[in-house]
């Protein structure tokens, strides 16, 4: 082989080994830090992964919430419509944490597929949702979930 040919396909062999492993690298970081978001409906249909950190939505459902009296550790369902989820949040909530609001959580499925949340968000306003719950929730129920009333009359 000519000596210039073998020199400019060793560097172009050097060249694609370099992108592979930067991108090898890239894909490797950002395994850690990407955070899919499921919503009740798909974690009870099991789509959701049983031991990775992920993202899960929907409304509180009203009349779920229950504190531990003796922590920090609050229990509360939230649903999509279709299926509901419990979730374990041990911290303190956000306040605009309320019944019949939408929550992102952060955490993992337990053994018994109960959602252990380390991050709880909450809406800024009440015109607002998140994206993705809003999402799921469309296309869990196509009719729209009643909110519950709000103190004072305004909804």
């Amino acid at each position: 082989m000519n000596p210039i040919r073998r020199q400019r396909l060793i560097l172009i062999l050097l060249l694609v080994f370099g992108v592979g492993l930067a991108v090898t690298l890239m894909m490797l970081a950002l395994k850690d830090n990407i955070n899919h978001f499921y919503s009740p409906s798909q974690i009870v249909a099991g789509e959701a992964p049983q031991n990775s950190r992920f993202r899960a939505g929907g409304i509180v459902v009203p009349g779920s919430v229950k504190r531990d009296s003796k922590g920090l550790t609050v229990h509360f369902k939230i649903t999509d419509g279709a299926a509901e989820v419990e979730v374990q949040y041990t911290g303190i909530l956000p306040d605009l944490f309320r019944e019949g609001q939408s929550v992102v959580g952060t955490g993992k499925l337990d053994d018994k597929r109960r959602f252990i949340a380390d991050e709880i968000l909450a809406k800024h306003d009440e015109n607002y949702m998140p994206p993705e719950v809003q999402k799921a929730l469309e296309n869990a129920a196509p009719h729209p979930i009643k909110k519950p009333a709000v103190e004072g009359g305004k909804q």
